[in-house]
């Protein structure tokens, strides 16, 4: 069986074609939902940290 560059393109575009592209609605939704799970995420991976920290600095000491 040998590598065939149009089959190849042909199925890749018929693949596309499949696909169902998002609204520019839902895009920007999607998109702010990623942003404030992040900052939580990062807010919470922080204070974790900051905690962490001050335990080990009081053992330390």
């Amino acid at each position: 069986m040998a590598f065939n560059p149009f089959s190849y393109l042909t199925e890749a575009k018929s693949e596309f074609d499949k696909v169902v592209w998002p609204t520019r609605a839902e895009t920007l939704r999607l998109t702010l939902l990623v942003v404030i799970v992040s900052v939580i995420v990062g807010a919470y991976i922080a204070g974790m940290d900051a905690l962490f920290t001050a335990i080990v600095e009081k053992f330390i000491k």
